[in-house]
């Protein structure tokens, strides 16, 4: 278990948001940055973290797109080979982020289009930058007593349940996952234990988001996960506006 890093850019912002308001018209922020992108990452592999992830939350249509990508390449560009992309990723563009100096891409709402897995477009993905480049984002809400992936900037519900025949099933297309609880994303409220558990028992790789926000919760996380399922932070770190030291965890899981 290892503490990964995060770079969510919003209205060409680095922010932290709460999850579940993100809409094409804005969301509940926690935190805005004054610092760029670029900053962040060059932080990050200053402490040798990698494996950390890098979003943009404006949809493609948005006016704040252009300025969402121009902040991920700026990160990109200071710390290659450091963090994976992710938002608003398909098969056309996904090879550019790459060639930018992106580990992996991540992609949920291209493969998981329409409510269902589109395998055409996960294959087409696999051919443009190799599964050994691409992280499934299975970020899911609770509906009708299960977690159901969610896509469209976490708005839509899919019929694809986070499982463990799902996981293993997907694990044969992609390189790792990374999973956001929606429903605890910037909320400081305690990760969800049922997620982590599931990701465990599934024995994938996966980074686990939403909701940590003390060590004890990271200490819980390592004996729910049984210290397999890395994890990130974002809105309860104090270089984002919260109380949990960065240099702590750095120290104690950063390796």
């Amino acid at each position: 278990m290892k503490f990964r890093p995060c770079i969510d850019i919003h209205h060409g912002k680095v922010k932290q948001i709460i999850g579940g308001t993100l809409t094409k018209d804005g969301a509940d922020e926690n935190f805005v940055s004054e610092k760029g992108a670029a900053y962040y990452a060059e932080l990050f592999k200053a402490h040798g973290l990698t494996g950390g992830h890098a979003i943009l939350l404006d949809a493609t249509s948005s006016e704040y797109y252009e300025a969402d990508k121009d902040e991920i390449f700026a990160a990109l560009r200071a710390y290659k080979g450091g963090l994976m992309a992710g938002g608003g990723i398909n098969d056309i563009n996904a090879a550019e982020y790459i060639s930018r100096g992106a580990s992996h891409v991540i992609v949920t709402s291209y493969v998981f289009y329409d409510g269902k897995i589109n395998y055409d477009r996960l294959g087409r993905l696999i051919d443009a930058v190799g599964k050994e480049h691409l992280v499934l984002d299975l970020s899911c809400r609770k509906h009708d007593g299960k977690y159901v992936i969610m896509t469209n900037k976490w708005q839509k519900f899919t019929n694809i349940e986070v499982n463990i025949l799902t996981l293993m099933k997907l694990g044969e297309y992609c390189d790792e996952f990374l999973i956001h609880a929606v429903d605890a994303e910037g909320r400081r409220s305690g990760f969800n234990e049922d997620i982590v558990k599931t990701l465990a028992d599934s024995g994938v790789k996966a980074t686990y988001a939403g909701g940590i926000s003390s060590v004890d919760d990271i200490e819980r996380l390592r004996e729910c996960g049984k210290d397999s399922v890395d994890f990130t932070v974002g809105s309860a770190l104090d270089i984002y506006g919260g109380d949990l030291s960065f240099e702590l965890l750095c120290e104690r899981y950063g390796r």
